[in-house]
């Protein structure tokens, strides 16, 4: 199946528009896409009619131009018929937003469109989902755009069973600053599932990091999915529902999926090398930290540098319970740290591993402590805890810093608290693609994966 006119169409019909409801899911789909996406879109419904200005055609067929997407929001019942038409419309794709099949007991009617696309070789996502979500091309969630979040283009793609959850991710992921490709909620996955979309989103341009919000597979599906995650070439990550027998219960009335033995899944993804998010937050910060280091990995040695010997204490814990070590430098490695300093703080300052500069250090004597373990064969990460409230320190610090991580190439996470009178210090690590955590624990995350992760 091609998945281009899917994720990529420039035209969409959407097929169920009501000529008195407003707030029709059909209707918020179409008006966003009419009056914010360059997507060419059309309203269909049996009675015709005008909406926005624009005609209500009476059918797929009428559209006066190939159709590379529908998006089908009518009751389970018609769903069927109407795929059946744009069949025969030559529509390349759809995207099944009606729930009333499998999730409410209704298999024979999710049978019925699985036997009809399969004959036809029709790719559609759903039933009972929200669609596709990509910045600056399309979007199919039936919520009104005043009510959404939405993250800047980036390069991860989101892939989830649950619309709810994929909503969630998506305002944590703005919150970061984590920009995504597109996301995509493919509810019971009738025809489309994760591994097709695994396949084609590994040779996506737009898609360097490749997450998956996953509540069951069907049977022996999810050891054939965890193999093509190994060896897709990009960083795969997944985030699993349905851990407990309560959760793999509410699983199954969720989507119809089996939730399986949680325990086994868990086991086989670690054996393959592919990256387990326990929850949002960790996969947030699992996200960032590899956007911006998808091709490097590391043992797992992390030089701690701060302004502050309580965080570098917090630092400490947070990666030794991450399996992450955190080594004694050599006596020449303390001698070079000691000969950057200023003279203000030679005398005051920590040259074990965390380095503490002290609330009094300067500028410079961040970017100096960098500069020494960026060279240093004695680590392979560096964990950066800044506290942009210390006197020494401007708000150019992170863009200075940053370019120590352009020279050396050494990966580098900084941890900066995220409000907005920092927001310049933030950027400067952002623009130069230096991740940057929010909390230690997040910072520590983002060390933890770059171990966790190898290249495929």
């Amino acid at each position: 199946m091609d998945l281009t006119p899917l994720f990529l169409p420039q035209s969409v019909a959407v097929i169920g528009v009501s000529s008195s409801n407003d707030r029709h899911p059909a209707n918020v789909i179409f008006s966003k896409n009419l009056l914010r996406y360059p997507v060419r879109t059309h309203a269909v419904n049996p009675k015709g009619g005008v909406l926005h200005g624009e005609k209500v055609f009476p059918s797929v067929s009428a559209v006066p131009e190939e159709v590379d997407l529908a998006v089908v929001a009518v009751r389970a019942e018609y769903v069927g018929s109407v795929l059946q038409e744009c069949i025969a419309a030559g529509v390349k794709s759809a995207i099944v937003i009606s729930g009333g099949f499998s999730e409410s007991g209704r298999d024979d009617l999710q049978t019925g469109l699985v036997d009809l696309a399969a004959r036809h070789d029709f790719p559609f996502v759903g039933p009972n989902c929200l669609g596709l979500y990509s910045p600056g091309i399309i979007d199919t969630f039936f919520l009104p755009a005043e009510r959404m979040v939405q993250p800047p283009k980036g390069g991860v793609a989101i892939v989830s069973q649950s619309g709810g959850i994929l909503v969630d991710l998506l305002v944590k992921f703005a919150d970061e600053g984590v920009g995504i490709s597109c996301a995509i909620s493919i509810g019971n996955k009738a025809i489309i599932r994760e591994r097709q979309l695994l396949e084609f989103l590994a040779s996506d341009s737009r898609t360097g990091v490749i997450v998956f919000y996953v509540e069951g597979f069907a049977r022996d599906e999810g050891r054939d999915f965890v193999r093509m995650a190994r060896d897709c070439g990009k960083p795969v990550i997944v985030m699993k529902a349905g851990k407990t027998n309560e959760g793999g219960r509410a699983v199954s009335s969720h989507t119809a999926s089996l939730a399986g033995d949680y325990q086994v899944f868990r086991s086989v993804l670690k054996q393959h090398g592919v990256i387990e998010a326990r929850n949002e937050y960790e996969l947030a910060s699992y996200c960032e930290a590899l956007s911006c280091y998808s091709d490097k990995s590391i043992e797992g040695r992390i030089g701690i540098v701060t302004g502050s010997g309580g965080h570098g204490a917090m630092a400490v814990d947070a990666c030794i319970s991450k399996g992450l070590s955190v080594p004694g430098f050599s006596e020449s490695i303390r001698q070079q740290l000691q000969d950057g300093f200023s003279a203000s703080i030679r005398s005051i300052a920590a040259v074990g591993n965390p380095v503490d500069l002290t609330g009094s250090a300067l500028e410079n004597d961040f970017v100096s402590a960098v500069e020494t373990l960026s060279i240093t064969p004695e680590i392979d990460c560096i964990l950066l805890l800044l506290l942009p409230y210390l006197p020494g320190i401007s708000s150019d610090l992170g863009a200075s810093i940053s370019q120590v991580y352009r020279r050396s190439g050494k990966p580098l996470v900084a941890y900066v608290p995220h409000v907005e009178k920092y927001r310049m210090l933030i950027e400067g690590f952002e623009l130069n693609r230096v991740p940057v955590a929010s909390s230690i624990e997040s910072a520590v995350n983002m060390t933890s994966v770059l171990r966790r992760c190898r290249p495929c």
